[in-house]
């Protein structure tokens, strides 16, 4: 059978990292004991006040659609979150509640990006949102980044690698892979150099709530002319339930309404009234104590990997990842991961899954399981390191 591929489908790239996740599950299912630090899913369970308002909902037995845009009382808790978290204001008419961070990325993107259009991001980034770009057959122009700008992109740089084709540009802070934040002056900077320039501001938000020693910045505190994503996913414990957020310009309500429709109908139901439960203030205090925990992970990682010799020029600001420069050990981070994973059953991520920028040199750590176990891991990682000498 003659099947043709669209030509998209060639130019989206997979994760390496599922070729190491696949592999561990292998070696757990011959007994072997792996250490999870390649996938960016928290092992805290979704706190219990969310899961019993979402049961609460489904024993109703009215689990029909919502509005395309989302639940009315959700949107306007949203909007209330910002008020109270952010001290910014934002009509709920420009919220839509989406599958997940995905599904908002979608919506942005389908409603904003031409084809043969560019969109800028940082290198290293989060691969998947280079990948939505191309699927709307637009172009994805990484720049390359380090620790002078916290591995974020620049107004100059922008500026500097702005084309008649670019549409705009896209941070994500926190970022994944490095977990560094952009100041709020960078950011206002950034915001005002695109709005000038005629394009579309995009901020990935996901990560925020999940920050260590200073306070996020949303991208609304400076414009109302921005795309902001947002999750119940990292910060709120519900990787699972697929719910996320998406604000957009005024202008773009009508046409996200109506891409929504056609493409969602509706993010399901009974997430979205479980996600109600998320702002409640039992719930916040639980996701506090949360947060706490992982900045000690952040702590102990840290001090373990400098001690054993990676070189980590900036202390990630947020987020649950570190990305260690591994050059005194490799030249190929994903050999030296499969190795390890081999070796010593410690599963991590290769840089070469987040851009091309030095990616042979970089190795990404998540701190999404306990201390005692990252305390294992990196027992482990001294082992392979002085077996590999």
């Amino acid at each position: 059978m003659d099947i043709r591929l669209a030509r998209r489908t060639e130019e989206i790239s997979s994760f390496y990292v599922m070729e190491l996740l696949r592999r561990a599950k292998q070696l757990e299912a011959q007994g072997r004991d792996i250490i999870h630090m390649e996938i960016g899913e928290p092992d805290f369970t979704t706190p219990q006040t969310i899961i019993d308002a979402g049961l609460s909902h489904i024993q109703t037995g009215e689990v029909k659609y919502t509005p395309a845009s989302g639940l009315p009382q959700l949107r306007e808790k949203i909007a209330d979150f910002y008020l109270q978290h952010y001290a910014v204001t934002v009509a709920k008419e420009r919220i839509f509640v989406t599958p997940g961070a995905s599904g908002g990325f979608l919506l942005a993107l389908g409603a904003s990006l031409n084809p043969e259009e560019e969109l800028l991001m940082a290198d290293p980034c989060y691969p998947c949102n280079s990948n939505f770009v191309r699927l709307f057959d637009g172009h994805a122009r990484t720049i390359p980044v380090d620790a002078a700008s916290h591995y974020q992109l620049t107004a100059a740089q922008i500026k500097q690698h702005w084309t008649p084709a670019t549409k705009g540009a896209l941070i994500a802070s926190p970022s994944n892979p490095t977990g560094t934040m952009i100041a709020a002056e960078q950011l206002s900077e950034v915001i005002e150099t695109v709005n000038e320039l005629g394009g579309c501001f995009y901020s990935d938000e996901i990560y925020h709530g999940l920050v260590y020693g200073k306070k996020a910045t949303t991208a609304l505190a400076f414009s109302d002319n921005v795309f902001v994503i947002n999750s119940f996913s990292k910060y709120f414990g519900m990787t699972g339930w697929r719910v996320g957020w998406l604000v957009v310009p005024e202008a773009f309500i009508e046409a996200t309404e109506k891409l929504a429709q056609n493409i969602f109908i509706a993010t399901a139901t009974q997430s979205q009234y479980a996600a109600l439960a998320a702002f409640d203030p039992d719930t916040l205090t639980e996701l506090e104590q949360r947060r706490v925990n992982f900045e000690q992970r952040r702590d102990f990682l840290y001090n373990a990997l400098v001690r054993l010799g990676f070189e980590i020029p900036i202390k990630p600001d947020g987020a649950f990842y570190i990305y260690a420069n591994c050059s005194k050990f490799t030249d190929d981070s994903f050999q030296f991961a499969l190795d390890l994973l081999e070796a010593e059953g410690v599963a991590i991520t290769p840089g070469k899954d987040f851009g091309d920028h030095k990616a042979n040199h970089h190795l990404r750590f998540a701190y999404t399981t306990s201390i005692a176990k990252i305390a294992v891991a990196m027992q482990r990682l001294e082992n392979f390191i002085n077996n590999k000498g």
